[in-house]
């Protein structure tokens, strides 16, 4: 099975891929979505969950950028220029992660009061559930995308052969390549590169060859 961009980035070195572009950021919008309920619910706008829910919010938005920033100059922009991308499939994947990653970043930014400034705590809180409902929505876009198999758009990978094939594969041998085939093997065997020049010293089958 082929597998897209997206879904390769995160089978690759085990278990940290996994860990750096999966679970911290969605351990991170996670609870942030939590606990913007909890507030949303108890209008508390201090204590423990009120500054964990600011802390959620700011150190997602920033490991964003880091993650964006990283991505878009190792791989979007290497495959883009190589032209690999692998169908609209890969393109969608990776695409959707990516823009998933912009509603926490201005999170963020709002809670470094770069934007949104004329708000009050019920407005930005707002902001806050409408990033955090884009992210999840563009989340599972890349999710549904990244694990479906590119070749349904008609992607065929470099090494797309099959496992075990049998002579039954190959329905036909060029006859001047197999006349030169033999014709190299009877040269090896009547050289001089062969042990007192006794062709009996290797086991030669005529019929040996599978094509």
């Amino acid at each position: 099975m082929n597998m897209t961009h997206y879904m390769q980035l995160l089978a690759d070195n085990q278990p940290w891929n996994l860990l750096i572009f999966m679970a911290i950021p969605i351990v991170l919008a996670e609870t942030l979505a939590i606990t913007e309920l909890y507030i949303l619910f108890t209008r508390k706008f201090d204590g423990f969950v009120y500054h964990l829910n600011r802390f959620s919010g700011t150190t997602v938005g920033l490991y964003f950028i880091g993650v964006i920033v990283y991505l878009m100059t190792t791989a979007v922009l290497p495959i883009t220029r190589n032209n690999e991308w692998r169908t609209a499939i890969d393109v969608i994947a990776v695409g959707s992660y990516l823009i998933g990653g912009l509603p926490l970043i201005w999170i963020a930014l709002q809670e470094f009061g770069f934007v949104n400034k004329a708000l009050d705590q019920m407005g930005k809180l707002r902001i806050h559930a409408i990033c955090v409902a884009l992210f999840l929505v563009f989340g599972h876009i890349a999710m549904i995308a990244g694990m479906l198999d590119p070749s349904l758009l008609g992607y065929q990978g470099a090494d797309t052969h099959q496992m075990g094939s049998s002579s039954a594969n190959h329905e036909y041998c060029d006859p001047a390549m197999h006349e030169g085939m033999k014709a190299m093997h009877q040269q090896m065997m009547n050289g001089g590169n062969m042990p007192n020049g006794n062709p009996n010293k290797m086991p030669m089958n005529s019929q040996g060859h599978s094509h």
